[in-house]
């Protein structure tokens, strides 16, 4: 089963599992033609979101019924509790993403669920990179939604450069999950964080919860349309790392703060806009850029790495010292859900749908 899907039936065992990021074929999602035949032992029905053309998520998405499927004796059958909306997941919907998963296709990308059923030689799945346990104890909405967006916050701080406590680095989208994860993970470390903002209604309300999770500095990108912006950074150091999930305008000002020999690491392009760089960063600044991929770096054969950063990210926020807002809505609410999470309705929590 894959995240937007939603199992009928009653529980069996109380063990939660996170299938998140290791779900069954390398695009995280579960082509429909890939659901096996009828057998002795089978899952319940099944309901799920399925697109069968890209295209916009609103449009191209509808709800239907799947039959039950063959539970063979190694496999673990997982009733869905709750799964997010992602931004990757709408641009995999859209067809921006150049790997694609087979359509008609189920949408979603992460979640979390119980085992409802067992195969008859084994309670454990043998491919290790299909499930990952965690403990009952985890807040739900955090289990669910762990694995994309504060792993990749975790693997762009320790991937690129070696930062060290008093160091600083530069972001935009810093309001996205990623963003707050990044700077809540730095400030852990002791690095300081310069974060870069969209103009928009609510844009002092934004600043003063970034501030709240730890940021040292927030600008709007009006503000930074000045001729030397690192004149804005105070006492701050200039940064070694950056941070780019925008594009555009958004992606230069980045560069801007970077000091000689920098890196900007480039995770999205949420504008559409490409990157552009001016000849002088890279003759008279050295400057590098960088992609990261969160998909590309799990195909790397890092599962056992990537297990105990899951434990180290949902310990944190077992804690208290990883946060971010989520809203729980229920499946049947899906198209609710969708608007918000598309930006109909203005600035939301990000979406946790539940099963």
């Amino acid at each position: 089963m894959t995240a937007l899907m939603k199992s009928v039936g009653v529980r069996a065992l109380k063990l939660l599992s996170s299938a998140v990021n290791f779900r069954m074929n390398q695009c995280g999602e579960t082509p429909i033609g890939c659901l096996r035949s009828f057998s002795t032992v089978m899952s319940p029905p099944s309901k799920a979101i399925v697109y069968e053309q890209h295209g916009s998520p609103d449009s191209v998405t509808r709800l239907v019924n799947l039959p039950p499927v063959e539970v063979r004796d190694n496999d673990v059958c997982v009733k869905m509790i709750a799964a997010p909306i992602n931004p990757s997941d709408i641009n995999r919907i859209e067809g921006v993403y150049p790997v694609r998963p087979p359509v008609p296709a189920i949408g979603g990308y992460e979640g979390v669920g119980e085992v409802y059923a067992v195969g008859s030689k084994t309670f454990v799945v043998k491919e290790e990179s299909v499930w990952h346990k965690i403990d009952k104890s985890c807040p739900m909405e955090y289990a669910a939604t762990i694995t994309v967006n504060p792993l990749t916050a975790l693997r762009m701080l320790e991937d690129f450069v070696s930062l060290a406590s008093g160091d600083s680095l530069v972001q935009n989208g810093a309001t996205s999950i990623v963003g707050q994860c990044v700077i809540q993970l730095a400030r852990l470390r002791g690095i300081s964080t310069i974060n870069i903002i969209r103009d928009r209604a609510g844009s002092d309300e934004a600043r003063e919860n970034l501030k709240a999770l730890g940021a040292d500095q927030v600008f709007s990108e009006s503000q930074l349309n000045v001729k030397n912006v690192k004149s804005l950074l105070g006492e701050l150091p200039e940064p070694a790392l950056g941070f780019n999930c925008v594009g555009g305008n958004a992606a230069s000002l980045v560069l801007k703060f970077l000091r000689e020999g920098g890196t900007m690491v480039t995770y999205g392009g949420m504008s559409k806009k490409p990157i552009t760089v001016s000849t002088t960063s890279f003759i008279f600044k050295d400057l590098e850029l960088r992609g990261f991929w969160l998909q590309n770096w799990l195909s790397l054969g890092k599962v056992k790495e990537c297990r105990e950063m899951i434990d180290y990210l949902l310990g944190l926020a077992r804690d208290g010292k990883l946060k971010y807002e989520t809203e729980l809505v229920p499946f049947d609410e899906f198209p609710v859900a969708l608007d918000k999470a598309l930006g109909k309705v203005g600035r939301q929590p990000k979406q946790v749908i539940t099963f």
